[in-house]
């Protein structure tokens, strides 16, 4: 392999949110490209790991103080994912229900440990096989001390040549701890504390900043951000600024493609007006909501980073001022949030409907026959359901941060480029002002509606672009 990708999560296996999505499409672009690239994650008891065949590799033992965590490194075996894929299977770790907390439980109070075996199996796996990859690239906290370990710790110094690319998904988590824990590190020589120091605690994320060859974040709006808005990074972000490069996501345009994507009502054969049409009535039966309206959808994660909170109250302002919406939502997240919904849907019967669930085909089904997409997020590193939306003619109503304001611009634009709504504050104002004129364009400006679903389905968000990007980064460390 030239590059290995080291993360939580990878989608299909695995996937939380937006980093498995790009873990799982990343390397495969690289692939077209002639990039050989594969990912490794912790081997967690997920249905699609459970469901696939893996195959021994590697075995060995890291050291967590002064005990030994057994583990092996398995491949799987039909590279099903169109990329070699690795998982460690750690006993007593990872072989849970969930990725990061138990479904039901919630936290299960050891990441620390979790995530330093695993870092460490992988290195040890690396430094013992043959064929080593040319470049390591890191995702996230979870993985953000590989690039030091490699730098500072004699066990993982042979690797010290070994270009590390990390890259940030989401900078609100620092995956810190108190210096209480050090004595779970490797053993590191002296100058490794204050490559780990920040904050007056061991933070992998600021570790992985000092450390890494390139830092890379999923949006240059995200990268300006950061340097202005990161828990208390900025100073390190604006220091930092040299090595650092916003690279925007891209989507898989294979699983995301409108033309053969199983999930939908109908297909896409390049009519759109009866493409949205009939996905539209899928969903009106779906949910039993009044037919006629344009309807607004909000999917994802019931969290105040996604902005979920400010749904309620806006929804109610919307709604009770008799304006011919409708509303879907999909997602979990908040208990509060899930139980304000639930009540909603009573209150609102037949304008406002829930799915408090995960559910990726019904995703398809929604942004395929929904009219525009709420994302109303406070932080948003680089977004991705606002391409997906686009990709099947929705429009996207979107707050003006991160990668929304990369690649929303708004129908208000002189220049003809207007592919959704923006709006500025998270206020109640300024989001029932961005409905408004949601609705405006949808009841009384149809010509201009239908012109923008057909430009927005031409818009190209693939991963050739954002991974020819990668490419220039990865050959820029190794010199080739």
């Amino acid at each position: 392999m030239n590059v290995l990708h080291i993360s939580a999560e990878c989608y299909p296996a695995a996937k939380a949110g937006g980093l498995g999505d790009v873990v799982g499409a990343l390397p495969k672009y690289l692939q077209k490209a002639g990039i050989s690239a594969g990912v490794i994650i912790p081997k967690y008891r997920l249905r699609w790991i459970n469901e696939h065949h893996f195959t021994s590799i590697y075995q060995g033992a890291v050291r967590l103080h002064n005990t030994y965590i057994p583990f092996t490194i398995e491949q799987e075996q039909q590279q099903s994912l169109g990329f070699p894929f690795f998982v460690v299977d750690i006993p007593g770790k990872f072989d849970r229900p969930g990725i990061y907390a138990d479904p039901h439980t919630g936290s299960y109070g050891d990441e620390v440990e979790r995530y330093l075996c695993f870092q460490q199996a992988v290195l040890q796996w690396i430094i013992g096989s043959p064929g080593k990859p040319a470049i390591l690239h890191c995702h996230d906290h979870h993985t953000g001390l590989i690039p030091w370990m490699v730098q500072v710790c004699p066990e993982y110094q042979s690797l010290a040549r070994t270009p590390t690319v990390f890259t940030i998904h989401n900078g609100a988590y620092h995956g810190n701890y108190s210096w209480d824990k050090m004595y779970l590190l490797p053993f590191f020589l002296q100058e490794g504390r204050g490559f780990l120091d920040w904050g007056n605690t061991i933070n992998p994320l600021a570790a992985a900043v000092k450390c890494a060859w390139r830092v890379t974040t999923v949006s240059p709006s995200y990268l300006e951000e950061l340097r202005y808005n990161s828990n208390g990074m900025e100073a390190l972000f604006q220091y930092e600024h040299a090595k650092s490069t916003g690279i925007l996501n891209g989507i898989d345009a294979q699983v995301w493609n409108p033309y053969t994507d199983e999930s939908l009502a109908y297909r896409f054969h390049g009519e759109v007006s009866a493409f949205k049409t009939a996905n539209k009535q899928a969903l009106l039966q779906h949910f039993q909501i009044e037919a006629g309206l344009p309807i607004f959808t909000f999917i994802g994660r019931l969290v105040t980073e996604k902005g979920a909170d400010l749904l309620p109250d806006l929804i109610a302002r919307v709604l009770d001022s008799n304006m011919r919406v409708n509303f879907l939502l999909l997602g979990t997240g908040e208990p509060w949030m899930m139980e304000r919904f639930r009540t909603m849907q009573q209150r609102y019967r037949g304008r406002f409907a829930a799915s408090l669930e995960y559910n990726e085909a019904l995703a398809h089904l929604l942004y395929a026959g929904s009219d525009f997409l709420l994302m109303p997020s406070r932080v948003e590193p680089c977004g991705l359901n606002q391409m997906y939306a686009m990709r099947y003619g929705t429009l996207p109503i979107v707050r003006r941060v991160g990668g929304l304001k990369d690649t929303v611009p708004d129908i208000g634009e002189p220049d003809g480029s207007g592919r959704g709504i923006q709006f500025s504050n998270f206020t109640l104002e300024d989001s029932f002002l961005a409905i408004y004129r949601a609705a405006d364009l949808y009841h009384h400006q149809q010509n201009r509606f239908k012109n923008i679903q057909q430009q927005i389905m031409q818009v190209d968000f693939s991963w050739e672009r954002s991974a020819g990007e990668y490419i220039r980064i990865y050959r820029e460390v190794s010199g080739n």
